[in-house]
């Protein structure tokens, strides 16, 4: 797969993210716990059923043994639970901009994390990136943050999304180039996690049809599909460019929100995310005319 391409498939990943917020504030009854036990439920099922159909009849028979014997695995669905579970808890407790402006720290986290871990020397045009798009998230942050301690909780909630992302980037991009390990498994392995811890706290069940509707959209088409197409990303971009990447998701979740929700953003956050868009792609335009120089010499642009 080539760069640009991986790159457009990361922004149709991000586009397929963004979605969960505008899509909760349409619920009908299923609030809190329930919706992220629902959203989980319907990925893990998603994902029994498109793994198989991915690696082969036959793969959980081979899959499921290697498990509790694979520690990036067991690590990485870890990681994916935590994920799934604060985004969703933390959208019932605030606006879906204050979600997505505290998720939009994950490629500071993620380049911190690739640098001391995996000992990755990252371009000068990728640490101004991410510092031009933080100073953008900064800027949406101070504008969208809601008053009382209810928003304060629920950014508290959210904090756990990056780093969360942040080390399964790193992880997943370690375990990427060895041929051995197979890492589509803990994508399951998180919803798995997700919904059982999720149950005991979301019973009684209070959705409707039509949520059940919807949380099944997030699941398969939210969750399972852009997740497995991200783990196969991470052996092509480096870690902190699909983080840096992702930040596309605050974008589109704010606009989707706006759009579809009435939840809109103030002036400020409108710069804010210019400032975002601007740093992802004078990154990527700088690596494109780079590349052809690097590829010459023989030495890999990051």
């Amino acid at each position: 797969m080539s760069h640009r391409a991986a790159v457009l498939l990361m922004l149709l990943v991000t586009l397929l993210w963004s979605s969960a917020g505008a899509v909760s504030r349409h619920l009908d009854s299923a609030r809190g716990f329930e919706v992220t036990f629902w959203r989980s439920a319907f990925n893990a099922l998603a994902l029994t059923v498109l793994l198989p159909l991915l690696r082969g009849a036959g793969y959980w028979r081979r899959a499921l043994p290697r498990l509790r014997h694979s520690p990036s695995v067991l690590g990485s669905g870890l990681c994916w639970a935590v994920m799934y579970t604060a985004f969703m808890l933390a959208l019932t407790m605030t606006g879906v901009a204050n979600v997505l402006v505290t998720m939009a720290l994950g490629p500071l986290l993620t380049a911190l994390f690739a640098r001391v871990f995996l000992h990755q020397r990252l371009a000068a045009r990728t640490w101004v990136a991410i510092w031009v798009a933080s100073a953008g998230i900064a800027w949406m942050f101070a504008s969208e943050m809601s008053a009382g301690p209810s928003a304060w909780l629920g950014m508290g909630v959210a904090l756990a999304v990056p780093v969360a992302a942040a080390s399964n980037w790193t992880l997943l991009q370690a375990r990427a180039g060895d041929g051995e390990t197979d890492l589509l498994p803990a994508v399951w392995l998180g919803a798995l996690l997700s919904a059982l811890a999720m149950l005991p706290l979301a019973w009684p069940f209070a959705a409707s049809g039509r949520d059940l509707l919807m949380l099944a959209g997030l699941g398969v088409f939210q969750l399972a599909v852009p997740c497995l197409i991200v783990v196969r990303l991470t052996r092509v971009l480096p870690a902190a460019e699909v983080a840096l990447l992702g930040l596309m998701e605050v974008l589109l979740g704010v606009l989707w929100a706006w759009l579809l929700a009435d939840e809109a953003p103030s002036p400020a956050a409108l710069l804010g995310g210019v400032m975002v868009l601007a740093a992802l792609i004078g990154n990527e335009l700088l690596a494109a005319w780079r590349r052809p120089a690097a590829s010459t010499s023989g030495e890999m642009s990051l």
